[in-house]
């Protein structure tokens, strides 16, 4: 094992010990420290920082995100051995996002209508998308967080959800309006009834 790749085990431990995930950027760094080791380099410079950021060549909108990843694991290197060379930020142009849409209320209410008019009228499917559509709605929560919502953690006396493995792998607690956790009841009892017995441990099921 290279002195780069044995750094490189250190540094993620640490960022996962502050915290962090760290799963894509363990990824890239993986690459990174493999491009350094077929060049036989064992210090990082800022063109060869550059040289592996800008690959491939015709994905343009994720070097930024390379070279990011490099700039914190130099920053690491150096402050153990100061031959390390930190790239500099800003020298190449990060990718624009998209402005995120804000739904109006009567869009989100035809929205809601579209949901409830989904076919077969008699399955589960259309009481499931208009009970996840009208949860985004009003708690703004992910959709992955709304799918991955479990029986458990829907409490329907406190109208309290437990959103699990949010942000830095913790959990967070989000009180509902009674008119949500109204309509919540509602779909579970139309939910169990469609599945019986429970087929899944998840609160949303199709």
């Amino acid at each position: 094992m290279s002195g780069l790749r044995r750094a490189l085990h250190d540094y993620i431990s640490m960022r996962r010990g502050l915290g962090y995930k760290f799963i894509q950027p363990e990824l890239r760094l993986g690459g990174f420290v493999t491009f350094m080791e077929e060049r036989g380099a064992g210090i990082v410079t800022r063109r060869l920082a550059l040289k592996w950021a800008m690959q491939p060549v015709g994905r343009r909108a994720s070097w930024s995100l390379r070279l990011a990843d490099v700039r914190g694991f130099s920053q690491y290197l150096y402050n153990t051995d100061p031959r390390h060379e930190i790239p500099p930020n800003g020298i190449l142009p990060r990718p624009s996002r998209c402005r995120p849409y804000l739904y109006t209320e009567s869009e989100i209410r035809g929205l809601l209508a579209a949901a409830f008019a989904l076919r077969p009228s008699k399955a589960l499917r259309h009481w499931t998308y208009h009970c996840l559509f009208g949860l985004l709605a009003v708690t703004g929560i992910r959709i992955s967080e709304a799918l991955n919502l479990r029986r458990e953690d829907v409490d329907l006396t406190t109208g309290i959800l437990t959103i699990r493995g949010a942000k830095f792998g913790k959990s967070r607690m989000i009180p509902v309006h009674c008119t949500t956790r109204s309509a919540l009841r509602r779909y579970a009892r139309r939910r169990d009834a469609h599945l019986v017995p429970p087929k899944s441990p998840y609160f949303l099921c199709c």
